[in-house]
């Protein structure tokens, strides 16, 4: 299929209102410009007015995404934001995902709910190591990806470049679809290869085309060295890459890459074409007894993220549901599964960052947020037919366990409501000693303690500090040998933690322990994520 071809204007369904979603995150490694270009997105699709600079001077505006004040202060996403907003005769979800790796965990969580992302790559640095990790997880689920190479307006890798350093690291195919006309200081536009056209650096049309060779019929364009030496890249990339084809980029092995600034705001109305023309409707979630096709009448969904105290004045609790299948009603009640309990959903929401609006009726695709006072948590699976289980919603063992400390004792009973409350948005992780009271917080890194204890303090009125424990290892414990596994909990008491399902963990004090452990009781599996239900 030729990028022309494929970019014909698709008829847009509208007897199955979920074909008319796109789901989509944003994912980069932190400072590539992913808070940036979200702000872009919204300014282009007429969301907003103006796109807000993620680091501000005083008086400006912050972004709309990072509502968090931890989030503005030190000019990084924490949380997984949800953006509904409409294009061109769609419905967007937008999921702006945090890019910091000690977030990686409700990052990955939030990657379970979307059909499509789109990958944020800095020109001047490459691939980097988170958006390694995060790629390989949109992988295991082969999750479309569109490939946006930002800031061109400064120094960076050559195209070319970039594009070897891609389909090398990652084993994925590519296909231009905006080219750059030089970089930095002479950069000077770009080519849309599926408008056949050239544009400046301010999106006026200077030229078009039908075939490449066209534009050397163009005095202007063949008079600047930079243009030919763009032109004459772009053949290359495309005489060495494969064309476009939808199934191949619906499948996860075929990215469209485009080239552009989110700060000037480069490209970006084409990115929004591409997912909106390419991206594909919800698909199929992976689930027991078997997948949720969206086009199942009965209502399914399941909890991705619970973020508590959105509104620091009404001490709310939100629970973000990805529709699976059916049409969902303000009012109409959901089983959920984990506790067998039917629950009336009166008050749903669509959300733009912390900003919300009632949710009359909603279908799969879509993003709703349910107030609840503790009674859902990530991975629970809402239906209003047969029981099913929405899999693949993993807890991932801590890397930092600490102890908790409190400072004011008379605060004990807020502190525990505070710990459980956050660690049921997934993100922190809270044990009980089986032996002793202590609790025990669990993290994937350093800025998840700064983040707890801050929100600890300011959402509850608890101020709490953290102390070593003298473990470097948490290990879920099970066997199908249950008398088995009782032996190892009381030979290992001292060494042995509860989390907030009651499900045992084995701590240990170092990697060497852990393994010593695995030898000395083959019957026992220690295992690293837990499926969440």
């Amino acid at each position: 299929m030729s990028l022309s071809n494929a970019a014909e204007a698709p008829v847009r369904p509208v007897s199955e209102p979920f074909r008319l979603r796109r789901t989509f995150a944003i994912i980069s490694h932190p400072d590539a410009g992913k808070t940036t270009l979200t702000e872009r997105l919204l300014a282009a699709a007429g969301a907003i007015q103006s796109a807000g600079a993620v680091r501000g001077k005083a008086g400006q505006r912050s972004t709309r995404s990072d509502w968090m004040e931890m989030e503005q202060q030190r000019g990084i996403s924490i949380t997984s934001s949800v953006m509904t907003f409409d294009y061109d005769g769609l419905t967007l979800n937008l999921l702006d995902t945090p890019g910091h790796s000690d977030f990686s965990e409700d990052t990955y969580r939030t990657l379970t709910a979307v059909d499509a992302a789109i990958m944020v790559i800095d020109a001047a640095k490459g691939i980097e190591a988170q958006t390694l990790k995060l790629f390989e997880v949109c992988r295991l689920r082969d999750i479309p990806i569109i490939t946006f190479i930002n800031k061109v307006d400064r120094e960076g890798h050559a195209p070319l470049e970039l594009i070897d350093e891609i389909q090398d690291k990652l084993a994925l195919d590519l296909t231009p679809v905006l080219w750059p006309i030089g970089q930095g200081v002479d950069f000077g536009g770009y080519i849309d290869l599926v408008e056949k056209r050239v544009l400046n650096p301010q999106g006026k049309i200077i030229a078009e085309f039908e075939q490449l060779e066209d534009l050397l019929d163009v005095e202007a364009l063949v008079d600047n060295p930079v243009f030919m030496t763009a032109l004459e890249t772009l053949e290359m990339a495309q005489a060495m890459l494969p064309g476009f084809d939808l199934p191949t980029f619906h499948a996860g092995h075929l990215s469209p890459v485009l080239f552009g600034s989110a700060l000037k705001g480069v490209s970006v109305a084409e990115l929004l074409r591409t997912l909106g023309d390419w991206g594909p409707e919800p698909r199929p979630q992976p689930a027991l007894p078997a997948p949720i096709a969206p086009s199942d009448k009965k209502v399914t969904g399941f909890v991705f993220k619970v973020q508590a105290n959105m509104d620091a004045n009404h001490r709310d609790r939100i629970a973000f549901v990805r529709l699976c299948s059916g049409k969902f009603e303000r009012g109409m009640r959901l089983k959920n599964v984990r506790s067998g309990k039917d629950m009336a959903v009166s008050n749903p929401m669509f959300f733009f960052g912390n900003n919300r609006e009632l949710a009359e009726e909603a279908v799969a695709g879509d993003i709703v947020g349910i107030p609840n006072h503790g009674t859902l948590s990530v991975g629970d699976t809402l239906t209003e037919g047969a029981n099913v289980n929405v899999t693949g919603i993993p807890n991932f063992a801590p890397e930092i366990i600490r102890r908790v400390r409190l400072t004011d004792h008379m605060k004990s009973k807020q502190m525990a409501k505070a710990l459980t409350d956050l660690s049921e948005e997934g993100v922190t992780q809270v044990f009980r000693r089986m032996v002793g009271a202590d609790w025990i917080v669990g993290v994937v890194g350093q800025l998840q303690l700064e983040v707890l204890s801050a929100r600890v303090a300011k959402e509850y009125g608890v101020p709490i500090s953290f102390e070593s424990i003298g473990f470097e290892v948490a290990r879920w414990v099970e066997s199908d040998d249950a008398d088995e596994l009782k032996r190892f909990i009381a030979a290992q008491k001292m060494n042995m933690a509860e989390d907030r399902n009651e499900a045992p963990v084995f701590l240990a004090q170092n990697a060497w322990w852990a393994d010593r452990a695995k030898q000395d009781w083959p019957k026992i599996r220690f295992l690293t994520t837990k499926e969440r239900h």
